[in-house]
């Protein structure tokens, strides 16, 4: 849902609060808990510790997140849209080693997406272990919690098919609750020691890094930055929601977290001494007759946060796809919002991911040392790339360099910390975004060594060759390959074509057909738009159509040829194409075929190894990744893939000499 980005208002808050802050909002669920068990349980920590602790996380989210993304940050959009992708688009132009952060953040990013949705979900879930309803015990063990969790994470990859639109209008007041059930709660418990509070002096946070009372020393920070992790997802929603509603949203949620951190911290030194083991004190601080409605609530959010994670690495996709980061992918947009967008290969792959995820650490505990990692480099990345943005608006040097160092060397404490989980389950992290950012490079790099190297003669004037075509297709001589031979490829100008286009028409056994047609589908930014554009060329039988399709319209590329066709004939535009044996009286429209080029690179081709590979990789994940008879609605059409040589560079010509000797040599 779009909104007024320009103030401030009701409903933007409420979709802020729904929208937005669901990673960070779900961060008291399992922040806690983990530095506890960091620190060796509930019967070693101390006041020291725990104010520590409470110190560090306030200040935190203060810096990396008040400071850095809500007060710096939100002002680097590109036409209202934010995250790592929209922010390189600002500053590419300063140079061009800049991709190397986008593309590392933003792998980093896509990573972090399987993991969210594994541990806040387990996390709830797990608050039912051991839960007594009508003397009943809900959940009893860990595998019925893994059960839940995936029956719960697979409903909620099924539904993306069909669209949030609906689902999301009652976000912003479910996770209103949320918050505010947090600052009660949180309220509550301090209650009981309001000298939690001393938590705020920024010392505590100094001193406990040091301290003997912090068994784990500097990795504490690995824990800490839990609290945080959902900074780079804000940024990246303003698109959605504004700055203005983000900036005046933030505050209520900002004091509804500190609250809970300060109320979770007097519950825990209270029950220092109580005996308890494997307990997490988000839920343990919750009074026994609210504890079954705080566990659903915290499911509920946990869902949200999930949610807003999946729809997010659907937009972050289709920036990388439009920065040719990523190959083209089947974009589906299941409402009349642009912004409602679901990408089927993404939610598999996101989906079989994170249930393995789920599968593979079996405790939220576990997954916590892979969590928070990702995000670490994303948010490095990301303050490298402000640094430029700053320095575009004419910021002096000395102003950018102190932001750079000061975030830099926060940040990259943050990362060492985390990177001391690699061995406890953070090298899946690094796997994951080692993949996909292996996928963006080759991409991303493989085009550019195929337009460095890619000859001036790659493209070539369709109307150069209108009378070979028109010869051909009256050419009795050749057997009629098909009525239509239709090519989906991009027409430049109007009149520019790819060489191998016409390679595959006229060179690869030649194609003899009534009438060759060369589509263009373009897609518009309006949801319905139906229209198009024809050029002939002054023939009858060569035809280019730029189709202008709305992003919520079919693209049946057939059905809609078939009635282009019919106009043309019936305004003599065309000539018809009388069917002699057909089912159909009267048909004046003949068959179809459909060819579709899979580029091959050719042997021909004299590129260094490293370029050779490359463009080769690039090739193959097109081959691999591409399925281009369902991008046009082709799957039940005749449709040909065809291979065509890829020559780039100088060719590499192979010659023999003739024998002039009468003899010939034998074996």
């Amino acid at each position: 849902m779009r909104l007024n980005h320009k103030r401030l208002t009701l409903t933007g808050f409420l979709i802020a609060i729904g929208i937005v802050y669901g990673d960070i909002g779900t961060s008291p669920l399992y922040v806690m808990k983990s530095i506890v068990y960091e620190n060796g349980g509930l019967a070693s920590v101390n006041r020291e510790l725990i104010i520590g602790s409470i110190s560090l996380i306030i200040w935190t989210v203060t810096l990396l997140t008040t400071l850095k993304y809500v007060m710096i940050a939100l002002k680097a959009t590109n036409r209202g849209e934010g995250g790592i992708f929209a922010l390189y688009t600002l500053v590419r132009h300063r140079a061009k080693w800049l991709v190397i952060p986008a593309l590392t953040g933003g792998a980093a990013l896509l990573a972090d997406g399987t993991l969210t949705p594994a541990v806040t979900v387990t996390t709830s879930i797990e608050g039912l272990k051991g839960l007594k309803l009508g003397g009943n015990v809900l959940v009893s063990n860990q595998m019925q919690v893994i059960v839940i969790t995936l029956i719960i994470l697979f409903c909620l990859f099924l539904i993306q098919r069909m669209g949030t639109a609906s689902i999301g209008k009652s976000f912003g007041p479910i996770m209103l609750i949320w918050f505010s059930f947090l600052g009660i709660i949180g309220l509550i418990n301090m209650s009981h020691d309001l000298s939690i509070v001393e938590a705020i002096n920024p010392i505590w946070a100094f001193k406990i890094l040091f301290s003997p009372a912090n068994k784990v020393g500097i990795f504490i920070l690995g824990s800490i930055f839990l609290a945080t992790t959902g900074a780079e997802a804000l940024y990246s929603d303003v698109g959605h929601v504004g700055k203005k509603n983000i900036i005046g949203s933030w505050p209520f949620v900002f004091v509804c977290l500190t609250l809970n951190y300060l109320g979770q911290g007097v519950w825990i030194l209270q029950n220092a001494n109580s005996g308890l083991t494997n307990v997490n004190p988000f839920f343990a601080c919750v009074p026994k007759s609210w504890q079954l409605f705080a566990i659903a609530l915290a499911t509920i959010a946990a869902i949200i946060a999930s949610q807003a994670l999946i729809t997010g690495s659907f937009t972050l996709v289709s920036e990388a796809i439009g920065l040719k980061f990523l190959p083209r992918m089947n974009l589906v947009y299941p409402s009349t919002e642009q912004g409602q967008l679901y990408i089927p290969a993404v939610n598999h792959m996101l989906c079989l991911i994170t249930m393995l995820v789920v599968l593979y650490f079996q405790t939220s505990a576990h997954m916590e040392a892979a969590y928070g990692l990702a995000i670490t480099v994303t948010m490095l990345m990301t303050t490298i790339l402000l640094f430029e943005f700053l320095g575009k608006h004419d910021i002096k040097l000395h102003w950018r360099i102190l932001f750079a160092t000061f975030f830099g060397l926060i940040e990259t404490m943050f990362l060492l910390s985390s990177l001391s989980k690699f061995m406890h389950g953070g090298y899946v992290t690094v796997i994951i975004a080692g993949i996909i950012g292996i996928v963006m490079y080759i991409w991303f790099f493989g085009n550019k060594v195929r337009n460095k190297h890619e000859s001036k003669n790659s493209y070539v004037c369709l109307t150069d060759y209108i009378d070979m075509l028109t010869e051909l297709s009256h050419d009795e001589n050749y057997p009629t390959y098909s009525s239509n031979l239709v090519y989906m490829a991009k027409v430049k100008y109007n009149k520019y074509i790819k060489r191998e286009v016409l390679y595959s028409i006229l060179d690869k056994r030649p194609k003899r057909a009534q009438a060759y047609w060369f589509v263009t589908v373009n897609v518009t930014n309006e949801p319905y738009t139906a229209e198009y554009d024809i050029n002939t060329f002054g023939t009858k039988n060569v035809i280019n159509i730029q189709l202008y399709l709305g992003f919520k319209k079919q693209t049946s590329v057939n059905v809609y040829l078939r009635q282009i066709i019919h106009e043309l004939i019936s305004d003599g535009t065309i000539e018809a194409q009388p069917q002699h044996y057909t089912t159909t009286p009267g048909r004046d429209v003949g068959d179809f075929s459909f060819v579709i080029i899979n580029d091959v690179v050719s042997p021909m081709t004299r590129l260094s190894g490293y370029e050779k590979w490359i463009v080769s990789a690039r090739v193959w994940l097109q081959n691999l990744s591409s399925n281009p008879a369902s991008w046009f609605g082709l799957e039940y059409s005749d449709t040909v893939i065809e291979r065509v040589p890829l020559i780039l560079g100088k060719t590499n010509p192979a010659y023999i000499q003739r024998n002039k000797s009468k003899k010939l040599r034998k074996k």
